[in-house]
């Protein structure tokens, strides 16, 4: 009988190693949290048969679940992927509430400790097949979209990265690179988003300086954070498309031999990401943890989305409830 473990662990927010323990209201950094309950519940959760997974609304049901499909769709071995973020708003424009700002605050002063916790994890090295994923700037311009893009500060990274670890390790499937991105647009996003994060580094590593940041999100963000969040008018106006460019070898290459040979382009694409993508990613989630129990990973214990649900058909429930996923092109180097 499949059990559910999860109050204990989501019951404990991570202390703040900056300062003082983090506030009730408060988020804890999500990388910190992510990877501090593998950590400390992995075991426990094996022990009990309890499966723990987390990251399972927009951060990162559509980056891992996305990296899979794009995977699967490939004729060939996929050995690496670019995915591109890009959120669309209405006439009333979008916003988010304040505890994602807070997250970010708490997380970006929390770096120090994350690379701590790591170690102790003891992540095994993945390997790099095929030709290296190729290494993006800070800023720069996107030829696909006709924009510029930024990395992506969110988990996606790291819990894709945790997926193929897993994978490759367990499963002895052939590891993805992965590269999170966001498209912001024009050079004059550029401008304002560069002075804006200057200013916030700048004040999130000084205990007065979050203090302000949280204190104030409206007006440190330029209205995007608020502590009210978004009106249902903006959330019926907004939807987002994540766009995957993926590369590697056809049937019968060898990846570590050449460069790759065949190319695909996927997307997942949904309604607002934040109030209305998320809870139907977790809903199918967890419909996923009860009718596909049998395909789930032999052994319990904390795990992120694409390893969990590898085996399992959260994509295909997915498409049924509005967050899609399909194929673009196809076309070969």
């Amino acid at each position: 009988m499949l059990k559910f473990w999860l109050k204990e662990a989501l019951a404990k927010v991570p202390p703040n190693h900056v300062g003082k323990p983090l506030l009730k209201k408060q988020l804890g950094p999500a990388h910190w949290f992510l990877e501090g309950m593998c950590l400390k519940y992995n075991e426990k959760a094996a022990e009990k048969g309890a499966y723990v997974i987390g990251s399972c609304g927009f951060d990162s049901i559509p980056a891992d679940m996305g990296v899979l499909c794009t995977r699967d769709k490939l004729k060939g071995t996929l050995t690496a992927v670019e995915s591109f973020l890009k959120v669309k708003s209405g006439p009333e424009g979008s916003c988010a509430h304040d505890g994602t700002w807070k997250s970010a605050v708490y997380g970006l002063a929390d770096q120090d400790n994350l690379r701590k916790l790591r170690k102790k994890i003891g992540y095994a090295p993945v390997p790099v097949v095929g030709a290296k994923l190729r290494s993006r700037g800070l800023v720069f311009y996107n030829q696909e979209f006709k924009e510029y893009s930024i990395r992506f500060m969110g988990s996606d990274g790291s819990v894709v990265k945790r997926s193929q670890c897993y994978l490759h390790t367990e499963l002895q499937e052939t590891p993805v690179q992965y590269g999170a991105y966001v498209n912001i647009g024009g050079l004059g996003s550029v401008i304002k988003l560069m002075f804006a994060g200057i200013l916030f580094l700048l004040l999130v590593k000084l205990s007065f300086g979050r203090k302000l940041l949280t204190k104030y999100p409206e007006f440190f963000s330029a209205g995007f954070f608020t502590k009210k969040g978004p009106t249902q008018k903006q959330m019926d106006g907004t939807s987002f498309t994540m766009t995957f460019f993926g590369e590697g070898y056809s049937e019968g290459q060898d990846p570590q031999y050449g460069k790759p040979n065949v190319k695909i382009c996927t997307e997942v694409k949904g309604p607002e990401p934040g109030y209305v993508a998320i809870p139907i990613a977790m809903v199918q989630a967890a419909v996923s943890l009860l009718e596909d129990a049998a395909c789930l990973p032999k052994r319990g214990g904390v795990y992120s989305p694409g390893a969990a649900f590898s085996k399992t058909k959260p994509i295909d429930r997915l498409n049924k409830r509005g967050v899609e996923f399909s194929v673009i092109s196809k076309p070969e180097l």
